[in-house]
């Protein structure tokens, strides 16, 4: 199953009872914006709330950490959610914000039938599918999601530290150009990146249109940045620990394995006394 739907074709699942549409929103106003206007049908996952933990501050895991895993198996019951589900993620962002969080979590328990909306809400409102101010609600489950451990590639920031200094691994920083040179930071408490980190914007993944680029063009892209590194030896990273996963969405478009995931990223990164370049 591609990793990615057609906004179009979202309209045969919506009311499939074997299908699950979710919203998957941030920002401190998401809530809102669904409550506003979302799919006939789909259940709201915030990614302040539910999609990240309650770290004790972002030193230790950043600003978006990821939850306990039991934690988040109990949210998937109440949305319905279970090894047989196909799900549907999208978020107003063309899945550079908590969808493509979504769809890595999902990933990282097991889950095989799960899609994130090419273009997001942007691209569903042209289709137009149907939408609606109905706030669903969650239902306490006894079904839990049966997952023990997070099955996906992490790392953390003792590792990161060891790889950025070895030939064999690669980090790569998919914030903006401007943050990563520390010409600015607009959210974390210092500008700059982690030294030996390479930058790929995450923008690059998507055309003028907000979709992501064709197959073969993010092949290009990766193969051009990876070479004929294993994608094991491959850290990628972010602010926090979302946009990453929209780069990690690309490179399962593109047909690559999976690469490690640093959700600490570089708001735990820059808070912890650790050297930083600018450039």
């Amino acid at each position: 199953m591609s990793p990615l739907i057609a906004a179009e074709d979202i309209l045969e699942l919506i009311n499939s009872p074997g299908a699950v549409i979710v919203d998957a929103r941030g920002g401190a106003d998401a809530g809102a914006r669904y409550k506003n206007a979302h799919v006939a049908g789909a259940v709201f996952v915030d990614l302040e709330t539910d999609l990240s933990g309650k770290g004790p501050d972002a030193t230790l895991g950043g600003r978006h950490p990821l939850p306990d895993i039991q934690t988040f198996a109990r949210l998937l019951g109440e949305i319905g959610i279970n090894r047989a589900t196909h799900v549907v993620v999208y978020d107003d962002k063309a899945g550079a914000n908590a969808a493509a969080r979504f769809w890595w979590m999902m990933k990282a328990v097991g889950h095989e039938k799960v899609q994130v909306v090419n273009g997001g809400l942007a691209a569903l409102e042209k289709v137009p599918v149907p939408m609606s101010t109905e706030v669903l609600p969650r239902r306490p489950s006894s079904q839990a999601y049966a997952v023990t451990k997070w099955l996906l590639p992490l790392t953390d920031l003792r590792k990161v530290d060891e790889a950025r200094a070895d030939k064999e691994w690669l980090v790569v920083d998919v914030r903006e150009n401007y943050r990563y040179r520390g010409e600015s930071e607009p959210i974390d408490l210092v500008a700059g990146h982690i030294p030996g980190a390479v930058n790929l914007p995450y923008l690059r993944n998507l055309d003028a249109n907000g979709k992501f680029l064709q197959e073969e063009a993010l092949a290009e892209t990766y193969r051009g940045l990876i070479g004929d590194r294993d994608p094991s030896k491959i850290i990628v990273h972010c602010g926090s620990g979302v946009t990453a996963c929209h780069s990690i969405l690309a490179m399962a478009v593109a047909g690559f394995d999976t690469p490690t995931l640093y959700v600490g990223s570089w708001s735990e990164w820059s808070r912890n006394d650790k050297p930083i370049a600018k450039s």
